[in-house]
């Protein structure tokens, strides 16, 4: 055998072994270890102690996180958080320890499934579980607030950058639809003092989001309101947010959110949509992780530049620009088509 072959064949292998370091990953968020490593090395007898786990089995646990580069050896059995892993904490700005969380809590759920959404292209989450992503979070509270949380770290260590693209100088009134608990519009909110916000989210996510505003001391700016995205979206807005929104539905159900937003957007009105856009030819990108994930999970899918402006233009808006914001997720902004008459306002 030629021995670039062996290489060839140990490569592949060590690409199926991913599954295992992602897993002690999400592991080491679901158990806090960042947390407890926090204030400096423990030993692995009392990291197991106080995340109550068996001493030799965590010990093993560690010894990939290490060899991964997220802890390090501090000497005998003491290990210690690197910086490459500092985002396992929980109080860390760029904080991912919920998102991780998330992941091993939806991963096992569907992976094994996976072979059901090769052989008939649909989504495995409702095979598993018998209710669609979004019904089981509204119905399993605790795993909805994993989830919340998840998009809540994500959304701030996306936020820096989403903010410097947006081009939101001189907004005066910013509608997110299904914008979560709020975080973004937060964000958005403090960097331009003259602007209000309205959040358009489930009854379940309205009522956290005004929570969360409240405590943020925006309520005076902003309203979280209950509704349904795919039948209305408020007519209140200079510019209306989708933030992994549209990743989440395949095309029709999709081109039904935007046909909301356009119904809702007055002429001058402008749509900024926040994804992971997929690139042109094969190369390497985040976004074609997800979007099988998506596929799997929900039935979603990410998209090229030209299906979202493919897409864009079956709703009657019009992609005017893509402006990336960091290595994963960009803005493409759209606005309404010139049409004469009247703004639409029955569902196309």
């Amino acid at each position: 055998m030629d021995p670039g072959e062996t290489d060839d064949a140990y490569a592949l292998l060590a690409k199926g072994e991913l599954i295992v370091h992602a897993r002690a990953l999400q592991a080491a968020a679901e158990l806090g270890l960042g947390d407890l490593l926090a204030d400096g090395p423990r030993t692995a007898g009392a990291l197991a102690e106080a995340a109550g786990c068996e001493p030799g089995a965590l010990r093993r646990l560690l010894g990939l996180l290490a060899g991964d580069g997220v802890v390090a050896r501090a000497g005998g059995d003491r290990f210690a958080l690197t910086r490459a892993g500092g985002p396992l904490r929980s109080n860390h700005p760029a904080s991912v320890r919920s998102v991780l969380a998330m992941d091993g809590a939806v991963a096992p759920l569907v992976i094994g499934a996976t072979g059901h959404t090769l052989a008939t292209g649909e989504p495995a989450f409702p095979q598993v579980m018998g209710r669609d992503f979004y019904d089981h979070l509204d119905a399993r509270p605790e795993q909805g607030e994993v989830f919340d949380g998840a998009m809540e770290d994500l959304t701030r260590v996306v936020a820096p950058g989403l903010l410097a693209v947006s081009g939101l100088s001189g907004t005066e009134r910013i509608v997110d639809v299904g914008g979560g608990n709020g975080t973004l519009l937060a964000e958005i909110l403090w960097a331009h003092p003259g602007a209000e916000g309205l959040l358009l989210e489930t009854p379940r996510v309205a009522e956290a989001a005004r929570i969360r505003l409240r405590e943020q001391g925006l309520s005076g700016r902003c309203r979280a309101v209950p509704g349904d995205f795919f039948d209305h979206v408020p007519e209140e807005g200079d510019i209306y947010l989708l933030k992994w929104v549209l990743h989440n539905w395949p095309d029709e159900d999709a081109l039904r959110i935007l046909r909301s937003c356009r119904r809702a957007m007055a002429p001058g009105a402008r749509l900024l949509v926040i994804e992971s856009v997929v690139p042109d030819g094969d190369g390497p990108h985040p976004s074609r992780a997800m979007d099988l994930a998506m596929l799997v999970l929900s039935g979603g899918r990410e998209r090229t530049r030209d299906e979202y402006a493919a897409l864009f233009g079956r709703a009657g808006l019009r992609l005017e620009s893509f402006r990336e914001a960091d290595a994963r997720y960009g803005v493409l902004e759209a606005v309404p088509e010139q049409v004469t008459g009247p703004r639409p306002t029955t569902p196309g």
